[in-house]
């Protein structure tokens, strides 16, 4: 480091300031330095520092195999908030989102000495693996269920997003919504389910049963191929844009026309939905802020430095985004 401060005509502790990435710092200064330890091939120990501060400034993500679109977004969101913050990441991901497979990944990045965890997690399992993680150690968990959990989450208001859905139907004339859901075993499709029943009860509305599915495009296409056979169903709330994308195909095939004989909203407002035929009504979540206000929240449970208590629960509300795949009720 004095080599460094050398060269580059500086003290010392301005090279550990430009190491530390200190904000006050002058622009041309900080590109001297830097320069000057490229020149030098310089590189701070981190090994060392993780020695003499007891942090590795790594923080561990456990995420799951998955194409969903959500998950991937999220992953992104916290690597670039991480990398705002000056952490670097480690992620775990596993097959299987069960208890037991979680906490083992668990154990292995507090094991690798990481200074939090931040844990993708639709399932409750993943909430009681974090639970059950070595005492002390950070841990947050990130979508799924926006009811109160054990551990520090942050979550989209799931109910609130389907009751946006239903009730812009109910406001166009449909004299119902059925609804395409996602799989039972997810707080994510049965908040979603709960919010669009609460708000047909409200109406009045009927409420038609409810057939689970996947969260692809597929099952939406099953679900769909039931739903359009039925000359009753006027209106469609879907768990997901990808299931939307599916009960779209399955109504064109069946002759019926979007949104002319059938109103269709879906949930995510994935990248793509702008771009259905027609472009999909959609209740949007942003799942890189959710990414980003996860590592926020770990920061603050695991810096504290205020001397007040960080929030245990972050609940986001989302957005209906109105497109060209509903209209009013057809006569």
């Amino acid at each position: 480091m004095r080599d460094v401060a050398k060269l580059a005509g500086v003290s010392h502790q301005t090279v550990s300031r430009v190491v530390n990435g200190h904000p006050n710092v002058r622009r041309e200064t900080r590109e001297r330095v830097l320069d000057a330890m490229r020149s030098l091939n310089y590189h701070r120990n981190v090994a060392a520092r993780t020695l003499a501060t007891r942090q590795s400034h790594t923080l561990g993500i456990i995420g799951f195999e998955s194409t969903l679109f959500g998950p991937a977004s999220m992953l992104l969101g916290i690597e670039s908030a991480a990398r705002e913050a000056g952490y670097m990441i480690s992620v775990a991901t596993v097959r299987v989102l069960e208890r037991p497979q979680v906490l083992e990944e668990v154990d292995r990045l507090t094991q690798h000495g990481v200074d939090g965890v931040l844990a993708i997690a639709p399932k409750q399992a993943v909430i009681h693996a974090l639970m059950q993680a070595p005492r002390g150690s950070h841990c947050v968990a990130v979508g799924g269920a926006s009811a109160a959990a054990a551990v520090p989450t942050v979550s989209i208001d799931n109910a609130a997003g389907a009751r946006l859905a239903t009730q812009h139907l109910l406001d166009l004339g449909h004299r119902t919504v059925h609804h395409a859901a996602g799989p039972a075993d997810w707080p994510e499709a049965t908040e979603r389910i709960e919010g669009w029943r609460h708000t047909l009860y409200l109406a009045g509305a009927p409420v038609p049963p409810v057939d689970h599915g996947w969260w692809d495009a597929e099952s939406g296409y099953d679900q769909g191929r039931r739903l359009a056979a039925d000359p009753r169903v006027t209106a469609i709330f879907c768990a997901n844009d990808r299931i939307a994308l599916g009960v779209l195909r399955a109504l064109h095939e069946a002759g019926r026309q979007v949104p002319e004989d059938v109103s269709v909203v879906g949930f995510d407002d994935m990248p793509d939905s702008g771009f259905f035929l027609p472009s999909l009504t959609t209740v949007r979540q942003d799942f890189a802020e959710l990414g980003r206000r996860g590592m926020a929240l770990l920061l603050e449970h695991m810096t504290g430095t205020d001397g007040t208590r960080p929030p245990d629960q972050l609940v986001l509300t989302p957005d209906l985004v109105v497109r060209a795949s509903t209209a009013g009720r057809p006569q």
